[in-house]
Formats: C-alpha cells, structure tokens, sequence
C-alpha cells in the first residue's frame, strides 16, 4: 500500500530495527499508549525472516492481525551493510567527458586518525575500467556549451553492456546547475539497458563538488538492487500476512519516508538504524524533562554517539559510511568499532578491543553458540555484571565459556587473573567510547559535565555509570526499554524529505532570485505531502540557506531571512559560535534547501503507579574496580514510580541489563526511565 494511505493518528503501528546481533520489535496502541515489546536474533542472511518473525511475536502476544496495523515502520542496515562490505551491485560510472579519474583524485585529506606516511587510499568503489565519458560540456552557470553527443552515449552503452553491470550512476559535469544533458543520458541508456537500475546525480545529490556528488550517485546505485530486493521481500512478507498498512522506512535525517523514495534514492538510509534511536532518546530524555543530553547506543558491532542540545538533533552533510563521505542529510553523530560483540584479542603484548566484532554468528562465547573469541559481552559474563539468563530467561549464558576465552585468549598472554584481563577489556571498551564522547563535545566547544548521558542499545546501560564517571557528568538516563530504542524512535519519527537546488553560481545573496527558488522547492515538498497524504495541520516547512565566506571550501546551513541581511547575520552568528571568530570576506550563498515533515502524533508517555519495593530476585558476586561484593538483581519491571535503589545493584529485563556501580543511586521516573545520579562526595 502506497504510504498516501496510511493513517497519522492510527491506532495500531509496529516499528521494527534490525541490528547485527538481534531484531528490535515495538508494537503501540495509539489510544490506550499500551506497547507490546520483543527480541528476537537477527539473520544476516535474509533480514526479512527476523522482520516478520518480530512482527509476528508482537502481534501474538497483543492478540492482534497483521491486518489491523495500520503503520510498519522499519529501520534498515541493508544498505549500510552493503557500503562497509562492499558488496553492492556491480556498478559503471557514466561522467564528462575527462573527468573519468574524480573519484580516483579525492580530496587531498586524510582519514583524521589515519598516518601521514602508512595511510593508503582505498579502493576506489568503481574501477577505473567501469567508468566511462559522454561528450558534453554544461558550463558553471547551467550554459550548455556542448550538447550530448548521441554516439558517444551509444557507444558508453554497448561497454557497458558487455561489463556485465547490474547498476549505473550518471554524474555530469555541473548538473545540478542545469540538468537536462543527465536526463537525457538516463533516457538513453534506460532504452538501452534494460533490467539495469540507473541513477543520476541530480536524483540524489544536486549540489556542487563533483567528487562527493559522484560518489553519493554510485554508492546510491550500488545498493539500489539489493534494496530494492529487500524491501520487495518485505511487502510479500507483509500481502502474505494480509497487512494492508504502508512500510515507511527510517532515513539517516531520522525521518520515516514511503518505499518509493527508498527505492529511487536508497543510500537516504545508510543511517537508518542510528538515527532512529537518537529520535527515540530524545523523545525519552523530554518525558523526563531533559533537553541536553549526550546519546551512546552500543550494539553489538558498534557504538553511535550523538550531542543533542536544547532538544534539537542536528544534522550534517559531511558525515561518512566507513571510509566513504556521504553527503546526504544524516544526524550529526560519530561511529566508533566499540559494542558487546566487539572482539579483544592481544598482540605484540598489547591488548586491544574492537573494531572487528563476532557478530551475530557465532556471537559471543557467552551465548552459547561456539564463538571461540574473547569479546566485550565476555568480560562482562566474567565479573558477573550479567544475570545467568539473559532476553527474559530465555537465553542462558555460559559463563564458563567466557571464562575460558577470557583465560585462554587475554589472561594468560598477559599473565593475569580472568577477571583483570576482563576489567581491563571494559576499560580500554570505556576509554575508546569516552574518545568519541569528546569529539562531538568537546572539539566543538561542549562541555560534556553540562549534559545528562542517556546510554541505549543493547549493552549500553552496562556502560553508563563509567562513561559518566570518566567524563565527570553527574546524570545518566536510562529509557524504559533501552535495547529497543531504535524501535521506539520509529514510531515517534516524522515524515521527512528535503528539497535542494544548488546556485548556478555561488556569489552575494539576491534576496528575489533566493525567494523564487524557495518558493518553487516548497511546491515540490508541498506536492510530495500531497501524495503523502499529510494532513495539512501536521505540516511544516523549513527554508534554509548554505552560505560560507568567500574561499573556503564548506558551508554552513542557516535558516532563509527575509532579507539578505538577516540571513547574513544568522551565518555570522553561527560561524562564530562553531569557530570562534567572523572572516573580513564577501558571504556567499551556494545552496538552498526546503525541509518538508509531516509530524506524528506523540507517542503517549507512560504514568508508572508507585508500588512497593521489590525483594531483589538475587544476590550475584560481581567483580568491581574496587573489589567484589554481593550485589542485588531486581527485576526492572517490578519497580514502580519513585523506586530508589542505591548502587551496586543489576537491573535485569527483557533487552538489555543495566549496571548501577558503587557511589551512584538510581530512581525510577514516572514515564518509566531511570534516572541514575552521582551520590554527592
């Protein structure tokens, strides 16, 4: 079903993210705010499968059909897989004539943490054999200076069909200025090449910079088969189920968008899993009454930290999928190798954790599926900072397998006992995420101390109180249910889509050419609410300007005045406070951009009753940097409002488990998050 059916206050919607390790499934009751929760392990090789496993589990344990949903949302890796693995389609590039090396050329940098002298550059995602010139030549201003010279396209075709390419991106010379010759290329080489997804420029990226612009267009196109695939997978997963609700996929902008979108532009979700469960954090840091929070969702592969300030998600152009920029819309937010899954291992005497994980199979020793490899999860199993049975009892966790890996792999290495090769497995896993933690705080003038840490994902809360302690923040929030953020962000996330239209030429704002191209963009986010059949009441249009000084080579996005002078003052600002300082140069407007959302019914925050304090369900000897002690396991859903438990104690519940370290005193908030602070010294 087209998503211009779907319903924005329906009752019944279900959100489904799928991680590398496990699949996050929330269902929700619009109008009595009930949620049924589950968890079920990912399957790498068909996502799909665990898609509607979790959809099936929920809808079972809520006595529902799949027919009475009325909203699926999901969350994706697939494209985000696909770009790390490199195992996207086999792709061509079609561009102008000379410019055939641009993506071999780059930029000049390098990877920030990279080494000067040892760095080599990547493979290029293209081979240079696969990429082909068109005659033609559009100039800076939109001119057309040589029309397209049919024979040379004719000729481009005939290569590539005997590549044997399943993809192709179009990216010509100054497109996005005027993009008539791309449209006519992709007509020709549709007609030609059948059966072969092709993509240009313009679709994607129009702006300038022909080296990110290229790249986002063939990135876009490698993944569009296998996109296009697992979402076909996904709707006859669903006709079969007789679900009559629209799929809406989750964006790297953490807006949701229809199936149609994802199929023309897929790399729009390279981010698809991340972003959700900023929205969701944000959404749970509100109901709580906190507006300054520093997100870290640790999964099984990785860890995503995200600043957010004063309630607002920032978003970025300059954000990268593995070695590769991407210069979509995405959330501002920094990835590191850091999750449960992440593997430690000892080399020339030096002991490491991460970025390489065990995955989903075999995963950790822990879980009992043959992983012969020491991980974070392990170490955790070591001290006894997890309960014996994880996923509401229905995992059991063998915990002499992660004594073993632990011994055989780290300790002995190292000579050390079990449990000081596992604190010291935790303690370099803390310091790389506190790292990243400062990155996007303090390199741009944050203070993290000014901020409440809100730890998600599966292993997150594990992390929380020496993450915060690290980083000197009194205040860690957990979400009710950490592990299935991403899930819960689905379904608070808006309908998002932008619109953009690059200047043929950069130079001094003209307030008049500015407004009419305004105004044109915002017809087109006015007609794509149309067929979204958003109600006119829950939309919102934002115009905003890309301006930079005169000679440097990125622009900041500032929100369009009206007059020149207001949006001029708006950049000054803003430079000022990411910099610190205003340049003594002409202000040029390069690009300009409509952000068009259609905003979702709030999802009803919960009003837990206060009930008396449960007895903990056990006591656990775990190993502490200060020493072992007894510690307590509650069951985190027996704890009602107002509950206080002083540290050290485990919460355990379905996703995830939640560490409360000596000197910290968690307490339970209303909507259900927990709010964990410092004791005072």
């Amino acid at each position: 079903m087209p998503s211009s059916d779907m319903s924005f206050d329906a009752s019944y919607a279900v959100a489904v993210d799928i991680g590398g390790t496990f699949t996050d499934i929330s269902l929700l009751d619009r109008q009595s705010g009930q949620v049924w929760r589950a968890k079920t392990p990912s399957v790498p090789s068909d996502p799909s499968q665990a898609f509607m496993t979790g959809v099936n589990m929920v809808l079972d344990d809520a006595g529902i059909a799949a027919a009475d949903l009325s909203r699926v949302l999901h969350g994706t890796t697939v494209a985000t897989n696909m770009i790390l693995e490199d195992k996207g389609a086999r792709t061509a590039l079609v561009t102008t004539q000379g410019f055939r090396h641009v993506l071999e050329i780059g930029r000049q940098d390098i990877p920030r943490h990279a080494n000067l002298f040892t760095w080599v550059k990547p493979a290029r995602p293209v081979p240079a054999e696969r990429i082909h010139e068109v005659n033609e030549r559009i100039g800076t201003g939109g001119k057309v200076l040589a029309p397209v010279d049919e024979v040379s396209v004719a000729r481009v075709a005939n290569a590539i069909a005997k590549q044997n390419v399943e993809a192709v991106a179009v990216c010509l010379l100054h497109a996005y200025a005027n993009p008539a010759h791309e449209q006519q290329v992709v007509a020709a080489l549709r007609a030609a090449l059948p059966g072969v997804a092709i993509t240009c420029s313009t679709d994607v990226l129009p702006v300038v910079r022909e080296f990110e612009r290229s790249l986002a267009t063939v990135l876009n196109a490698s993944v569009m088969p296998g996109v296009s695939s697992y979402i076909s997978r996904l709707q006859q997963r669903l006709d079969t189920a007789h679900a009559a609700s629209p799929l809406l996929l989750m964006q790297s902008n953490g807006g949701v968008a229809g199936t149609e979108v994802i199929r023309t532009a897929p790399a729009l979700t390279a981010l698809s899993g991340p972003a959700a469960g900023v929205v969701g954090a944000v959404d749970a840091a509100a109901a709580c009454g906190i507006r300054d929070l520093i997100t870290v969702d640790i999964g099984g592969t990785s860890a995503d930290i995200c600043l957010i300030r004063d309630g607002n998600v920032a978003l970025t152009q300059q954000g990268k999928v593995g070695e590769w920029p991407l210069s979509l819309p995405m959330v501002d937010m920094v990835t590191i190798g850091a999750g449960g899954g992440s593997i430690a291992s000892v080399v020339n005497d030096t002991l490491s954790v991460g970025p390489h994980s065990a995955g989903a199979s075999p995963g950790p020793a822990a879980y009992g599926h043959g992983g012969q490899q020491a991980t974070v999860t392990d170490a955790h199993a070591v001290l006894g900072n997890l309960p014996h049975a994880l996923l509401g009892g229905s995992m059991s966790l063998d915990v002499a397998a992660s004594q073993e890996v632990v011994g055989s792999n780290v300790a002995r290495p190292l000579g050390l006992t079990a449990q000081k090769a596992a604190q010291g497995i935790l303690a370099i896993m803390n310091n790389n995420m506190v790292g990243a933690v400062r990155t996007i705080s303090v390199e741009r003038g944050h203070d993290p101390r000014d901020f409440a840490l809100v730890p998600f994902g599966g292993a997150g809360p594990l992390h929380g109180c020496a993450l915060a302690e690290l980083l000197g923040i009194q205040q860690v929030m957990i979400p009710a249910a950490p592990g299935l953020l991403c899930a819960a962000g689905l379904l608070a996330a808006d309908m998002k889509a932008e619109f953009t239209r690059a200047l043929p030429v950069a130079g001094a704002i003209d307030q008049a050419e500015g407004d009419a191209i305004i105004a044109a963009l915002s017809a087109d986010a006015s007609s794509w609410m149309d067929t979204e059949n958003i109600p006119t009441d829950q939309r919102e249009l934002v115009a905003r300007a890309l301006v930079r000084f005169h000679g440097q080579g990125g622009e900041i996005a500032v929100e369009w005045g009206q007059t020149a002078e207001d949006t001029e003052d708006s950049f000054r600002a803003a430079h000022t406070a990411l910099y610190g300082f205003i340049l003594d140069a002409p202000i040029e407007l390069v690009t300009l951009r409509v952000e068009a959302t259609g905003r979702t019914e709030p999802v009803p925050v919960p009003n837990l009753a206060s009930i008396e304090m449960p007895a903990p369900l056990q006591l656990q000897q775990v190993h502490w940097p200060d020493g072992t002690a007894d510690t307590p396991i509650f069951d985190r859903n027996a704890l009602g409002a107002g509950a206080r438990l002083a540290g050290p104690a485990i919460l355990t519940q379905l996703d995830t488990t939640t560490l409360i370290a000596p000197g910290w005193t968690a307490e339970v908030h209303p909507s259900g998050a927990l709010l964990i602070s410092k004791d005072a010294a």
